[in-house]
């Protein structure tokens, strides 16, 4: 279903309202809960396509809508202050779902975000900022946001939540340099971090990432599973 919401420069919280898709068993009746996170122009409907394609139906999967289909309107690498408000109201966003589910009674390491390009770099800036221990972490070409030099002083630990980093490269939106820079700050945190760099592919998503991330999401799943023996 398309959403019409626009941003508007005015708005202090641009994406509070808008709406979440989900797919799959309730959170709390799953063994994970997997957060999407779309890119920039696309739609809630077709990051949450990426559900069926994984294909752990025991997974519940929530994607929220961007007003306006993007998250933020410039570069990702832009000062970060030309980002807002929509950067901060799309951390305040993903933090409003996870707090949801955290007082429902769902844990933050059966909890997992995979993101994609915008998402991915969302994906990447909120662990950074909200770092616990998450079930898995999939951040496809993007990285820590802001531009180059900004300071990465994040405090706070990723208790060994496993990350999965996979970029085309070269890519026209994202350099490699900095889905490196995110691989060393994420383990500098904690995260136990996996890097694939894919020479020459398009701006897209491929069949290796996507098995990158069932493994780690099985992982989730096969904990949950022995916890209820």
């Amino acid at each position: 279903m398309a959403v019409e919401a626009q941003q508007r420069p005015g708005a202090s919280d641009p994406h509070a309202q808008q709406p979440i898709l989900s797919a799959g068993p309730s959170p709390e009746q799953s063994e994970a809960v997997l957060i999407l996170l779309h890119g920039r122009g696309a739609t809630a409907e077709s990051v949450l396509a990426l559900h069926e394609e994984l294909a752990l139906p025991t997974v519940a999967a929530l994607a929220p809508q961007a007003a306006g289909y993007s998250w933020y309107p410039h570069s990702f690498l832009a000062p970060t202050e030309a980002n807002q408000p929509f950067l901060d109201s799309a951390l305040r966003r993903i933090e409003t779902i996870i707090s949801g589910l955290l007082d429902n009674g769902v844990p933050s390491d059966k909890i997992a975000l995979l993101g994609f390009s915008q998402g991915a770099c969302l994906t990447s800036e909120y662990v950074a900022r909200h770092p616990r221990q998450y079930g898995a972490v999939v951040a496809l070409t993007g990285g820590l946001i802001g531009p180059p030099g900004t300071p990465r002083n994040y405090t706070g630990s990723l208790v060994g939540t496993p990350v999965f980093l996979g970029t085309s490269d070269p890519d026209p939106h994202v350099p490699f340099e900095r889905v490196q820079e995110t691989a060393t700050v994420l383990k500098v945190m904690g995260a136990d971090v996996e890097l694939r760099r894919y020479p020459g592919m398009p701006h897209t998503v491929n069949e290796e990432e996507l098995a990158a991330g069932r493994s780690l999401l099985q992982r989730v799943t096969a904990r949950t599973q022995e916890g209820c023996a």
